[in-house]
C-alpha cells in the first residue's frame, strides 16, 4: 500500500461517510415541507405532529453531519497540488457550500424550530421550503465540482496545465445537471423509504395508526415519482458517460471487445489479467448499445481498446454498477406492491416488515453509485487531463495510514451515533 492508494482510500472513506448523512437531509427536508403544507391547508393537527416528528429526525441527522470531517480537509492534506490547480473551480463552490449550509440554512432551520407559535403558519411553512431549496441548491455546487472531474469543460489553462479557471459554461453544463438531478432523485427516494419504513414499524406495533397512515400516504407517491425520474436520469447519465468516459462505461458493463449490438450482462465476474469475463449470466443482446447510445446497433468500445494503464478497476466498477441497478429494481418492485396494497397496507404485516427492512437498500444503492462515480474515472483525477498519481502529496506511507485510521474511527463514531439517535427517537414516535 503506497501513499497514492492510501490517499485514495482516505478520500473515499470521507466521501462514503459524508454521503450517509446528506441524502437523508435532502429528502427529509422536502417531505417535511410537503407535510407542513398539507397541515396549513387542511388545519389537521395530525400533519403538524408528523412534520415535527420528521423534523426532529432531520435535525438529529443535520447536527451530527455537521460534525463530520469534511472532504475538503482531505483535499488540503493529501492532494494540495491538485487543490492549487483547481482552486478557481473548487474555491467558489466550497465557499458557497459553507456559507449556505452553516449560515443561511442554519438561520432558516432556527426560525422553523422555534417559530411554531411565534410566526404565522404561511411564513413558517415558507421557512422550511426555503431551507429545503437552499439545501438542494448547495448540493448542486458540490456536484458541479465533482462533475468537473468527470467532464472538464468550461475552463482555460493559465500558466501551464497546473492552473485552471472556470467559466459559466462549466457551471451550466449538461453533465453537472444530469448528475445533480440523478443524485437528488436518489436522495428523495432514500428519505421516502426511510419515512415509509419507520411508518411500517409503528403500524406493525399498532401505535398511532392514523398518524403513520397519513405519513406513508404522503411518502409513497413521492417515492414512485422520483424513482421513475431517477431511472430516466440514470439512463441519460449512462449515455453521457458513453460519450465522455467510454472506459468507465466498458468497465462497469464488463465489456471487453468493441462490437455492434453490444450485450448487457446482468451478472459477470471479470478476469482483468486475461481480458475476459470468468462468469457471464443472462446476456441481453443489444441492451448495452441501447443503454449507451439509444440504438441497439450502436458500436460500444471494449476495454481491450484502451491501454492497461488507462483502464479503471473493472471488478469494482462492475459490482458497483450491478449493485446500484439491482437494488433499484428491488425497491421499484416493493413500491409497486405497496401501491397495489396502499388502501390495506396496515392489514399486510408481511409487506410492512419488508418495507421496514428495506430502509438500508437505498443507502447501499446510493453508496454504490457514488463509488462508481469516483473510481470509474481512475486512473485520472480529472478525466484525461490530470492523473491521480501525479498530484498526491509525497507524504510517508505511515503518516497517511495513521490519518486514514483516525478519519475512519472518527467518521465511524459519528455514523454509529447518527443511526443510534435516529433509531431511538424513531421508535418512540411523535409526542
Amino acid at each position: 500500500m503506497n501513499a497514492v492508494f492510501l490517499s485514495r482510500l482516505y478520500f473515499e472513506a470521507a466521501a462514503f461517510f459524508n454521503f450517509l448523512f446528506v441524502p437523508l437531509a435532502l429528502g427529509l427536508s422536502i417531505l417535511i415541507a410537503i407535510t407542513e403544507t398539507v397541515y396549513v391547508k387542511s388545519r389537521d393537527e395530525d400533519y403538524k405532529k408528523i412534520a415535527k416528528f420528521w423534523g426532529t429526525l432531520f435535525l438529529i441527522n443535520f447536527v451530527i453531519s455537521s460534525l463530520g470531517i469534511a472532504i475538503e480537509c482531505c483535499l488540503v492534506t493529501n492532494w494540495p497540488n491538485y487543490s492549487m490547480s483547481v482552486k478557481e473551480i473548487f474555491g467558489p463552490s466550497c465557499a458557497a457550500k459553507f456559507t449556505v449550509v452553516f449560515f443561511l440554512e442554519s438561520i432558516l432551520l432556527g426560525i422553523w424550530v422555534f417559530g411554531w407559535k411565534e410566526i404565522p403558519r404561511k411564513l413558517h411553512v415558507g421557512c422550511i421550503w426555503l431551507a429545503a431549496m437552499v439545501l438542494s441548491a448547495c448540493s448542486y455546487w458540490i456536484l458541479f465540482s465533482n462533475s468537473f472531474l468527470q467532464q472538464h469543460i468550461g475552463y482555460t489553462i493559465q500558466k501551464g496545465p497546473e492552473e485552471l479557471a472556470v467559466f459559466v459554461p462549466g457551471v451550466t453544463k449538461t453533465f453537472a445537471s444530469l448528475i445533480f438531478f440523478h443524485t437528488l432523485s436518489g436522495a428523495y427516494v432514500l428519505a421516502a423509504v426511510f419515512v415509509m419504513g419507520i411508518s411500517a414499524y409503528h403500524l406493525l406495533k399498532r401505535q398511532q395508526i392514523d398518524l403513520f397512515k397519513k405519513s406513508y400516504r404522503i411518502a409513497l407517491p413521492f417515492t414512485l415519482v422520483f424513482l421513475l425520474f431517477g431511472i430516466i436520469q440514470g439512463c441519460m447519465v449512462g449515455s453521457e458517460v458513453a460519450e465522455t468516459q467510454p472506459a468507465k462505461l466498458a468497465s462497469m458493463a464488463s465489456h471487453w471487445e468493441t462490437t455492434e449490438h453490444a450485450p448487457m450482462i446482468l451478472l459477470s465476474i471479470p478476469d482483468e489479467k486475461n481480458e475476459r469475463n470468468r462468469v457471464e449470466i443472462a446476456r441481453i443482446p443489444g441492451a448495452l448499445s441501447l443503454f449507451a447510445y439509444h440504438e441497439k446497433s450502436a458500436v460500444v468500445v471494449g476495454l481491450r481498446d484502451f491501454p492497461r494503464e488507462q483502464r479503471p478497476w473493472v471488478l469494482k466498477n462492475a459490482l458497483a454498477f450491478r449493485l446500484m441497478g439491482g437494488l433499484g429494481m428491488i425497491i421499484a418492485l416493493v413500491l409497486m406492491v405497496m401501491w397495489l396494497r396502499k388502501n390495506k397496507l396496515e392489514q399486510s404485516p408481511r409487506l410492512l416488515k419488508i418495507i421496514f427492512y428495506a430502509i438500508p437498500l437505498p443507502y447501499l444503492a446510493i453508496e454504490a453509485g457514488w463509488m462508481l462515480t469516483e473510481t470509474g474515472r481512475q486512473p485520472w483525477i480529472i478525466y484525461s487531463l490530470m492523473k491521480t498519481s501525479k498530484v498526491v502529496f509525497p507524504t510517508p506511507d505511515s503518516k497517511v495510514l495513521l490519518s486514514l485510521i483516525l478519519v475512519l474511527l472518527a467518521n465511524l463514531g459519528l455514523g454509529i451515533a447518527d443511526f443510534y439517535f435516529l433509531r431511538n427517537f424513531a421508535r418512540k414516535g411523535p409526542g
